[in-house]
């Protein structure tokens, strides 16, 4: 089956094609980050109607891409939640009523579940079970994953998600829109030993995650330095000192996890997946541990149609679909997903 995935949760626009057994065939993303950059966040309406804009010319020119017509489609995929909840009804909308006119079944698929499954699409897939770690701008989550559809929650963000709390530490630093990447680039130019920031839930037991602190911890230290003496090598060790304690605090976590779990692989996948630093903490872990790491590429890790389509792929080929009557869903449980098979 050939499945069409449409990705427009929020402020990317994103469409691949995945065919079982060929596996990805291409994908199309437009970024937003030039419309919102002006604005230092998203502004929902605003990319809800680049979405419309976009969407169906992204698909069009994938398809041509790849010498295939709407007519070569067997099923059609959609993010249907959690998102913007605007954003995510023009993907919706395009996809149901593109399948219903293709007399194709079209299914809704959860976000979350579409990234922790991003790392099938590599050539080197992570084996059930395994605990996945889903870090991106709206979620830092924990889930032990039994198979596919099977997922229970073990700990989350009480509060601001890790990505969330790198957006907001950009903008005190004044690093602009989109604010991870910066922070992690100013990083790099940074002492992560000068400044030491808190360790947020890690002196305690269990596996939630509370990002507040350490961003008012971030704050209070900023404004405790005089004007003056705010140069770029203060502001690369606040970067590199914040950088440093979320990611202690995920690794801290994932181990406990992973122990607690009784399972030998963990999962990186989201937004911040793609941060280097982090990437190499649970990797050296790994590597001194029994503990297999899988991650996807980079251009899987943020919002993209690819795991999209696999996701939708997986679940049209069991035969499950949306009906007409279809509906997004802003906020939505992985746990309440149905089991494959």
């Amino acid at each position: 089956m050939r499945v069409l995935g449409i990705e427009t949760s929020c402020d990317e626009t994103g469409v691949a094609l995945y065919e079982g057994g060929a596996g990805l065939l291409g994908q199309r993303l437009h970024s937003q980050v030039e419309l919102h950059a002006p604005f230092g966040g998203v502004v929902p309406e605003l990319a809800s109607r680049d979405h419309v804009r976009k969407l169906a010319p992204l698909s069009r020119d994938l398809l041509a891409a790849c010498g295939l017509t709407y007519r070569d489609l067997g099923g059609v995929a959609y993010t249907a939640g959690p998102g913007l909840a605007g954003a995510l009804m023009v993907g919706a909308a395009f996809g149901r009523s593109l399948a219903f006119g293709l007399g194709i079944p079209a299914v809704g698929v959860h976000h979350m579940e579409a990234h922790l499954l991003a790392p099938m699409l590599e050539q080197d897939p992570p084996q059930f079970p395994f605990v996945a770690l889903l870090v991106s701008g709206g979620h830092t989550q924990l889930v032990h994953v039994a198979r596919a559809g099977h997922y229970r929650l073990m700990g989350e963000s009480v509060d601001d998600a890790a990505g969330e709390a790198f957006d907001k530490v950009a903008s005190m630093l004044e690093l602009g829109y989109p604010g991870g990447p910066r922070v992690a680039a100013l990083a790099e130019d940074g002492d992560p030993q000068r400044l030491r920031f808190p360790r947020p839930m890690t002196d305690r037991p269990g596996l939630e995650f509370s990002f507040s602190g350490l961003k008012t911890a971030v704050l209070t230290c900023i404004s405790r330095c005089p004007p003056g003496q705010r140069d770029e090598q203060f502001r690369a060790d606040v970067a590199s000192g914040f950088q440093e304690a979320v990611v202690q605090t995920l690794l801290e976590k994932c181990r406990r996890a992973v122990e607690q779990a009784g399972v030998t692989t963990l999962v990186l996948a989201g937004g911040v997946a793609a941060n280097r630093r982090l990437r190499h903490a649970l990797r050296q872990w790994a590597d001194a541990s029994t503990v297999t790491l899988c991650y996807p590429s980079p251009e899987l890790c943020t919002d993209n149609g690819a795991m999209v389509a696999y996701a939708g792929w997986r679940r049209l080929a069991l035969g499950e679909q949306t009906d007409l009557s279809f509906a997004v869903r802003p906020r939505w449980s992985l746990e309440s997903l149905s089991s494959e098979g």
